[in-house]
């Protein structure tokens, strides 16, 4: 049978570079933020919805999420964000379920989910979680170097997350990301010894 694991963790944690070193040794990665994007891509599943929901004012020319209008918006306007959760969270869902518990030639599946813990939709069909952690400052400083986003949006968006303690308490295994690449790689590595053999 294929195992599912989840991969979580706060913004700028490293959950992308843990999934990247997890895939490099032949698991299989099922990345709901990708998800997210296919759906509100142009022609996504997602779009009608979005467009009966908000109008036009949060599509692009191209037909898919103006993602920085959007951004703006929900941040402003916590039913506007609700409304947009309950378009997309149930699509992201139901296709990741999809994906994960396909068939595979892979040791297991990691699931990558940042708000795993605060959606309460994926803990009771995955096998366990693993949560990437670090700092908080150090969470501040990776995202702010990433160009996209100021101190106090970022400030902001950690705010709305499950704080470092408590993503630590419901953890199954952590991973340790506040030093250099090779010691992650080197927990990676440990962990899906430990993953591929159970």
């Amino acid at each position: 049978m294929n195992s599912c694991y989840g991969l979580t963790g706060g913004i700028g944690s490293g959950k992308s570079t843990v999934a990247k070193l997890f895939e490099a040794l032949g698991v299989r990665i099922v990345d709901t933020d990708d998800i997210s994007h296919r759906l509100t891509a142009a022609n996504g599943l997602a779009i009608p919805a979005i467009r009966q929901a908000f109008g036009d004012t949060c599509i692009s020319a191209d037909g898919a999420l103006d993602r920085p209008q959007m951004r703006t918006l929900v941040f402003s306007d916590l039913e506007a964000k609700q409304r947009l959760q309950a378009i997309l969270h149930p699509l992201i869902l139901e296709q990741a379920k999809s994906d994960a518990l396909s068939p595979t030639s892979a040791p297991y599946t990691l699931v990558v989910v940042p708000l795993l813990f605060e959606s309460g939709r994926y803990r009771d069909w995955l096998r366990g979680v693993i949560v990437v952690d670090c700092p908080e400052a150090r969470q501040i400083s990776r995202t702010l170097h990433r160009g996209a986003l100021d101190e106090s949006t970022v400030r902001s968006i950690m705010a709305q997350q499950m704080d470092r303690t408590g993503r630590l308490r419901l953890a199954d295994e952590i991973i340790l990301n506040d030093s250099s690449l090779e010691h992650l790689q080197g927990q990676v590595s440990a962990l899906h010894k430990r993953l591929s053999a159970s």
